[in-house]
């Protein structure tokens, strides 16, 4: 059983552009950024965690769950666009920006929703993992995949562990403001995603 660099490098490099690991620092500065350093370094990893368990969990059985629910990509799609939408309107609205308790759990619900999933752990990085199983045919095959997968979880662990250090750069200000930028992006993501599904659907049964 020989590893498939090549493997390696496609699933890399397709789930390093879908996922963006530069791109989720804005939202993450903006949601953790009134937090205390140790609330911070947890979402840092937190994060990244959760979104390893949902796409390990679709790169193992996600064919299946996903026929088995009925559950195609487009709607997928739709349902994270919805709820990327969700948090965008509150950290338009001032609402969402860190949490008003610094010493509370809230770091464990931003870890898990928006920043593990949908942003990381999103509708474009679960099909582009459940393709590339589908399309593996030997054991380096699969061995390439998984190692592709954690490469990119340990980078955006690293990414988000060193941004908390912009925060003494940004200050309280320039949270508030990161916050509404963050938030008009991640309503951008979400019109986008609701978009792809909606012409998804219509691709789907136009087909049929």
């Amino acid at each position: 059983m020989s590893f498939d660099t090549a493997v390696f490098l496609a699933t890399f490099v397709t789930l390093f552009v879908i996922m963006d690991p530069p791109g989720v620092i804005p939202v993450y500065l903006s949601l953790v950024g009134r937090k205390t350093k140790e609330a911070r370094n947890r979402a840092a990893w937190q994060a990244p965690a959760v979104s390893l368990l949902v796409i390990t969990v679709f790169a193992v059985g996600g064919q299946a769950i996903l026929s088995y629910l009925h559950i195609g990509i487009p709607a997928l799609q739709g349902a994270g666009g919805l709820l990327l939408l969700l948090i965008a309107l509150d950290l338009l609205r001032g609402r969402g920006a860190g949490g008003t308790d610094p010493h509370g759990d809230a770091e464990v619900n931003v870890a898990l929703v928006p920043l593990g999933t949908p942003l990381m752990a999103g509708p474009g990085a679960i099909a582009a993992v459940i393709v590339a199983v589908a399309q593996a045919d030997t054991g380096g095959t699969y061995l390439a995949i998984a190692a592709a997968i954690l490469a990119i979880h340990t980078v955006l662990f690293l990414v988000l562990r060193f941004a908390t250090t912009l925060i003494r750069i940004l200050g309280e200000g320039g949270i508030t403001l990161l916050a509404r930028i963050a938030g008009l992006l991640l309503a951008a993501i979400a019109v986008q995603l609701v978009a792809s599904s909606v012409m998804g659907f219509i691709d789907q049964y136009s087909a049929g």
